[in-house]
């Protein structure tokens, strides 16, 4: 996908519980499962897709799958399954599925019991994906209603700021605020220092950094699309990146000498 498709799965998500009554193609499970092995592979996450995840739900309706993000108990892992498990929704998302992360509204113990998982990893949440109902039902409405009754603004979330932001961080952040956080409690705060944007949250080793890996995402995919590029550094700092100048034949001392030759 582009960036540009992944932003509009951006624009495009919302949290969906109820499902329609048939599970996916088996093209779909292809492809999700392809997905998976894509992220834990480069990642060093194990994340799990599990065909039927109905056994394990109660409030949601319809038939789904879900993907397990499982790994080891660190807060790296906690922020990356938030960070590689958004690109997957996304990537669902645009080619027209329902997904939903789901944090505590689900039989955990079930869930181990439906997967394999090493003694030495963890759950740390899941992702249901299906074939959402058309419209959606009266307990989605209520639920989106009753969290998203305020929005913080992307302002809100920063502690301290000495200047203003670059055009391109404001695109970054005005995308954090479309970031999905459990129950919206937005709890990713920014800084903004001597040119250096950083991110952090309390309680890194809760649950909270799966929130923070969603919103790096996010503000890479804003960054990228204002045409820069960047990367978040192992202390949570953005540094821009910026392609080498490829150097030609004949470029260098030599040339300069050249060209100093030529001027006298």
């Amino acid at each position: 996908m582009t960036n540009e498709e992944y932003i509009q799965a951006v624009h495009q998500r919302r949290s969906r519980r109820a499902y329609q009554s048939r599970h996916l193609s088996e093209d779909y499970k292809a492809i999700l499962r392809e997905m998976v092995e894509a992220v834990n592979e480069k990642s060093g996450l194990h994340f799990i897709f599990v065909e039927d995840a109905t056994p394990a739900f109660r409030i949601f309706a319809g038939k789904f799958s879900m993907i397990v993000m499982c790994g080891p108990d660190s807060q790296k892992a906690r922020e990356d399954c938030g960070y590689y498990g958004e690109s997957v929704m996304l990537q669902c998302v645009y080619h027209g599925l329902g997904t939903c992360w789901v944090g505590g509204t689900y039989n955990e113990n079930k869930t181990y019991e439906m997967i394999d998982l090493p003694q030495n990893e963890r759950i740390y949440c899941v992702m249901t994906v299906g074939y959402p109902k058309e419209k959606l039902s009266t307990l989605e409405k209520a639920m989106y209603k009753t969290l998203h009754k305020t929005s913080k603004s992307y302002q809100d979330m920063f502690d301290y700021a000495d200047d203003k932001l670059p055009e391109a961080y404001t695109a970054g952040m005005k995308l954090v605020e479309l970031a999905p956080s459990a129950v919206n409690r937005r709890p990713v705060k920014f800084r903004y220092e001597n040119g250096v944007l950083s991110a952090s949250v309390e309680d890194p080793y809760s649950d909270k950094s799966i929130d923070l890996g969603i919103a790096k995402l996010h503000f890479l995919l804003g960054v990228r699309s204002a045409g820069v590029n960047g990367r978040w550094t192992y202390e949570n700092a953005f540094e821009e990146v910026h392609p080498e100048r490829i150097k030609f034949s004949g470029e260098g001392a030599d040339s300069n000498d050249e060209n100093e030759n030529e001027e006298d």
